[in-house]
Parts: structure tokens; sequence; C-alpha cells
């Protein structure tokens, strides 16, 4: 099969590699659509831990069922499908407290390789986050399950009211994610970041008030008063903007510290406004299959208007132009179309 191999940081190999064949429980699926996506920026500019070189990547795909292994219930060659890379082991000590995204096995087990014509799927990840692509999606469209769901679970246990006042710094792929997720439960959301573009594609999708940080103090103001916003959503993985994050919330508001800073990296904060402003720091990694359902179902009703956020596609052998556009700043998410 063909693939592209990330052979080190700037440069993907585009060549001829085997087709694996599905064990017991596993299933190899023919790639229809793979998104390139903010962690393969990563790897692909400065390396990543989590994505071993050389070595295919991509992780984010829907596609149709090519062969099955032994004993794959409800799944059959030919059927269209989107899943998500990983899945808990369901035996560690963290999935036993049913802390499934800490799973101690999860990164291990995960699987990569979406920018190739095929992946085979692990017989964990058949078992629980595979699922049947509804006909009223296109496959550019549900090969946005991993995102949603990563998006889905930094807001699972935050009961957002109709009304209630957000704001989220970064206006990449993910902050325009959480910006329809959050739009879909009735928020009023303003949105900062430093790309024109990206800001007005978030006015066209629903943001009450698109500004550049220099502008953010008095934008946060007007908007949401002198008691400042109730939630904040940092999408950026910049410490100092982690840092200054708290500066936006309400007293009793919550932040959501969900882009990730590099491993070692350190951010201060004034105790007193954390301990007499009530203010709820959190930090949200991956997903469940909980919140993988979740995302799913939002994609399927059609409630997710995932596709505004797919700035082009490019064909399998040209996926590192792809990437030398994502350096430049250039588009939001772009399709790999084998």
């Amino acid at each position: 099969m063909q693939a592209n191999i990330l052979l080190s940081p700037g440069k993907i190999e585009f060549c001829e590699i085997k087709t694996p064949k599905p064990s017991r429980g596993e299933m190899l699926i023919k790639i229809k659509a793979a998104l390139t996506c903010g962690t393969d920026l990563k790897a692909f500019s400065r390396g990543h831990p989590v994505i071993p070189m050389p070595g295919v990547f991509g992780h984010e795909f829907s596609g149709i069922v090519a062969d099955v292994g032994k004993g794959v219930k409800g799944f059959k060659k030919g059927d269209e499908v989107m899943a998500v890379h990983s899945a808990p082991c369901l035996k560690c000590r963290y999935c036993k407290k049913r802390l499934y995204n800490l799973c101690e096995k999860i990164m291990d087990t995960k699987v990569l390789g979406a920018f190739a014509e095929y992946i085979l799927l692990s017989s964990h990840i058949v078992r629980q986050n595979v699922f049947h692509k509804p006909k009223n999606l296109t496959f550019k469209e549900a090969a946005f399950i991993e995102p949603l769901s990563c998006v889905v679970h930094g807001m699972y246990d935050l009961r957002i009211k109709r009304g209630e006042k957000a704001l989220i710094i970064g206006a990449g792929p993910i902050g325009l994610l959480h910006l329809l997720l959050l739009k879909n439960k009735g928020a009023d959301v303003i949105i900062t970041g430093l790309e024109k573009k990206r800001l007005a594609l978030a006015k066209k999708l629903g943001a009450a008030s698109t500004i550049t940080p220099d502008k953010l103090n008095n934008t946060v103001k007007k908007f949401a008063g002198v008691l400042g916003v109730d939630y904040v959503f940092e999408c950026t993985g910049q410490p100092d903007i982690w840092q200054s994050s708290v500066n936006y919330v309400r007293k009793g508001g919550t932040v959501i510290l969900f882009g990730g800073c590099k491993s070692g990296t350190t951010v201060t904060y004034d105790t007193g406004r954390l301990h007499y402003d009530e203010i709820t720091l959190k930090g949200v990694f991956h997903f469940t299959p909980d919140d993988v359902k979740k995302a799913y179902r939002l994609l399927k009703a059609g409630k997710i208007k995932v596709s505004k956020l797919i700035s082009g596609c490019y064909q399998l052998k040209d996926t590192e132009k792809a990437f030398q556009k994502l350096l430049k700043g250039e588009g939001i998410k772009y399709a790999i179309i084998p």
C-alpha cells in the first residue's frame, strides 16, 4: 500500500509499504479521508513524544472496512465506518476507577497511520470505538469524530446554560470546534486569535465577537461586564496564555486548560485569586469511550457543522504540501484523500 512516512521534522516520504492483515478481532480500514491536526503539525515541525519517527502518522480518519479478523462482530467488509485511534485497556488502575482517558496503556496502544491507503485497527479499538458512518455524513465530516471527542471531553462535566458567556483563547481548529460545541449548548461566545481569516470564519460560525489579543481586556468587559466570563477555554498550549487566562473569568468561574504545554514548563497563579474568587482550573486530556459516543451522536444528528473547518483537499502523495501550508498559517484543517 502507499503511505506517508514521517522521517524527521519537516520531511515526509511517500512510499510503498506492506499492507497489514487483520488478526483476530482486528479490522483493516481503507481510508477515504484523513484530516490534519495540531498534533500532526507539531510532529512535522519539531517532533512529538508520542509520534515515533521514522514512522507512519495521522489519526483522524474515516473509511470503508476492507477486511476483518475472526471474531469481529457488527462489522463486515464494505461497511462505511468512522473511528478514533485509541481505546482504554479496561484493566489498569485508572480504568478500574473509570478514568478511561488516563488509562496507563492508552498512548502505548494507540494506532497511527491514517495518511495512507489503509489503517489496521486493534481489537480493543474495534470493540469500543468504531461506528457505522451515517449516510448524511461525508467521509471528511465523519473524520472529525476524534477531535470532537477531545472537545466533548473538556466539557463533559460542565453544566453550561443557555446565555452563559464563554471566552475561547485560540482560533485554530480546536478553538473553532469549541466554538461550534458551545454554540450548540446555547452559550454566547467570544474568541481571540492572531489570524484574521480564522477570526472571520469564527464570526460566520456564530461567535458574538472576534478580537485580536491586544483588544481582549476591553472586549471582555463590554461582553461580560466587570464580573468576567463564566468559562475560559485555553486552546493555545502556551504557558503565558495559561497564566493570563484567569484574568478574564468571573468569581466562581471555570478555566479549561485544553492546550497542551511542553512538559516541564511551569506557570504561576495569584493564590488569592484562585482561593477567594473560588476559580476552578481544570486540565483536560484525550477522551473516554463515552465522549466518543457523544461526539458520534452530535455528528450523526447534524448538530455540529464541521465541514466549514476544512480548508481544502490534497491527494495522498501531496500530504507534505498540506503541512507546509499549515506551517505558514494558511487554512484550518486539510483533508487528505487517498
